[in-house]
């Protein structure tokens, strides 16, 4: 009542309203504080992974220029592809190589991963380049005279051998007495065998299987089917054509025998067909007629790199 009187109640209640809000603004600017020393550790971290991921920029940089320097300076002395007469020339002189009891190394590398050891050693700082070429046979003697890889059309598995020559088997570049060869594409098929080295042709035939469509909707699925047919068509009569020549059929045609060794070439799409039944598979791009197809593809089958190491 007396501090009514006296205008003090007004007063008091005007104090307690600052001293909230001074309460207030401390607790703000004590929560402020807590958030700018929180932003300066968040910073500090920061800066420090800032200046681990240059630092590691730097070495991966420093690497890619060490291994590019090396790449620049290591490559390959020559390549040639080897056939015919020149692949028999060349691996006549191999062959030619003699040397004291281990004295010459042959090492069939499948791939990249995979460099036995003694490869790793003989050829040295060349040995990258032995990967590069992989899968290939490797060649090479203790004196360093020969030095080179070659790209087989048979690879053979894996392995690596001391000698006094090289070890090179006529089989994996050449084909043999029982060796026969089939083109197979979606429209076209040929069979041939090989006689003392020379290709026989044997027979072939083409298929009337419709080519690209153009039109979408029902028009294109139905002609997509109509085509798929087709191909299965000509798949079963490249079966049955190799079913009679490899004496598995009733035909009276020229056959092969069952020790023949077939290799089936052709377009990727239909080589899947005849994986179990050829010894190999590969993919070639041959073009014109049975006859012609089939030798243009038994010519690019049968081609060697070779690789100056």
């Amino acid at each position: 009542m007396l501090d009514e009187l006296l205008g003090r109640a007004e007063l008091k209640a005007r104090i307690a309203e600052l001293e909230d809000e001074r309460d207030a603004l401390a607790g703000r600017l004590e929560g402020e504080s807590e958030r700018r020393a929180e932003a300066a550790r968040a910073r500090q971290e920061a800066e420090a992974e800032v200046n681990r991921l240059e630092d590691r920029i730097t070495e991966l940089e420093d690497r890619v220029e060490r291994l590019s320097g090396d790449d620049d300076s290591l490559d390959f002395r020559g390549t040639e592809d080897l056939r015919g007469d020149r692949l028999r020339e060349v691996l006549s002189r191999l062959d030619s190589l003699s040397t004291d009891e281990e004295g010459a190394l042959t090492a069939a590398v499948s791939d990249d991963r995979s460099l036995p050891a003694a490869a790793e050693s003989a050829f040295g700082g060349r040995a990258p380049l032995v990967r590069r070429a992989a899968p290939c046979v490797a060649l090479t003697d203790d004196a360093g005279v020969v030095s080179v890889a070659l790209s087989p059309p048979r690879q053979p598995d894996d392995f690596d051998r001391w000698s006094d020559g090289f070890d090179l088997d006529p089989a994996w570049f050449h084909p043999t007495e029982t060796t026969a060869v089939a083109l197979v594409r979606g429209d076209l098929f040929a069979l041939g065998r090989y006689e003392d080295g020379d290709l026989e042709f044997v027979e072939g035939f083409e298929s009337d299987v419709k080519s690209a469509h153009s039109k979408g909707g029902f028009s294109q699925g139905r002609f997509e089917r109509i085509r798929e047919g087709q191909i299965d068509d000509h798949i079963n009569r490249c079966h049955e054509a190799l079913d009679e020549f490899l004496g598995g059929g009733s035909g009276a045609g020229e056959r092969a025998g069952d020790d023949a060794d077939l290799v089936v070439l052709g377009e990727r799409t239909v080589l899947g067909e005849f994986r179990d039944r050829a010894a190999l598979t590969a993919t070639v791009d041959a073009s014109g007629d049975p006859e012609t197809a089939l030798t243009e593809a038994s010519r690019e089958f049968w081609t060697t790199r070779l690789y100056r190491l």
